[in-house]
């Protein structure tokens, strides 16, 4: 596993020390004094055993952090049991999300948004699954029908997270939009599957101009030459899914809890924005330009 721990733990480090004083001040207390014993890992170090997972490349996380167990357990101060990690995980939860927060890309001129599905179970397992039970619903992409959530992403021509939404499986790609798009004003591409006439109208009133491909029967429009160039590159968002999906960001089939489930999706996604090789859309141009 060829990852600078150190690097990756400074950055979580320094995030950490600006981070816990606010939260421990936001915290509501109900009066009662009650127990607060430190823990011997710091959250410091899970944050970083999490992330480094979607690092290694490895797909199960019990043999990852086992072989961090037998071969790297002297760059930690402290490592637990493996049961007890996976009850730790819930703790890095808010500071999990917080960091991606920080890490969101600029809003560029143009700006992309997409939805992935992230499947909890197969599909004949759905009457059966009980982790997700409420959270889950059963929704149908182009590729088929499928049983969990949709991922509402916005990137930036960097190919940079700007924004995310999570929502239910059976949600249409086109309700969490305006909520994405708040306070933003860009050009928007998009799929066909985000055409409508009262959502182009809601967000031109927010200076945003949304571009996507027509239907057969639609009438063609004159398009500005940069638009339709833009436009052209859009399925570079493919790309990005796909360096996401290959690292096992979005499988959540061994999970037993939804809170750790979504610790793993956000450590996977901060993995993702930290990346120096990220897909970029300036790249693509300097080789089909």
């Amino acid at each position: 596993m060829n990852i600078d721990y150190d690097s990756l733990f400074c950055f979580v480090d320094d995030f950490y020390k600006g981070f816990e004083p606010w939260y421990k001040k936001s915290l509501l207390t109900c009066g009662t004094k009650k127990r607060n014993r430190e823990c011997k890992m710091s959250l410091s170090e899970i944050i970083t055993i999490l992330i480094a997972f979607h690092q290694s490349g490895m797909a199960c996380f019990k043999y990852f952090y086992l072989e961090l167990m037998r071969n790297y357990r002297n760059l930690f101060n402290y490592l637990v049991h493996y049961d007890r990690f996976v009850a730790l995980i819930k703790l890095a939860f808010p500071a999990v999300i917080c960091l991606l927060k920080t890490l969101e890309g600029a809003v560029t001129e143009y700006i992309f948004i997409d939805a992935t599905p992230m499947a909890v179970c197969h599909n004949l397992r759905e009457k059966r699954h009980k982790v997700f039970k409420g959270l889950a619903k059963k929704g149908k992409t182009s590729t088929g029908w499928f049983f969990g959530f949709k991922l509402h992403f916005i990137f930036n021509t960097y190919g940079e997270i700007v924004r995310m939404q999570i929502t239910g499986g059976n949600i249409d790609d086109r309700s969490p939009v305006m909520s994405l798009m708040k306070d933003i004003s860009a050009k928007l591409i998009g799929d066909k599957g985000y055409i409508s006439k009262k959502l182009s109208a809601e967000l031109f009133n927010q200076n945003v101009t949304l571009i996507t491909k027509i239907k057969k029967k639609m009438k063609n429009c004159l398009m500005d030459m940069t638009d339709k160039m833009m436009l052209m590159k859009r399925s570079f968002i493919e790309t990005i899914f796909s360096s996401i999906k290959l690292l096992g960001t979005l499988i959540h089939h061994r999970h037993r809890s939804p809170v750790n489930a979504f610790t793993h999706l956000f450590a996977g996604l901060i993995s993702y924005q930290i990346r120096d090789d990220k897909p970029s859309l300036d790249q693509l141009l300097k080789l089909n330009p």
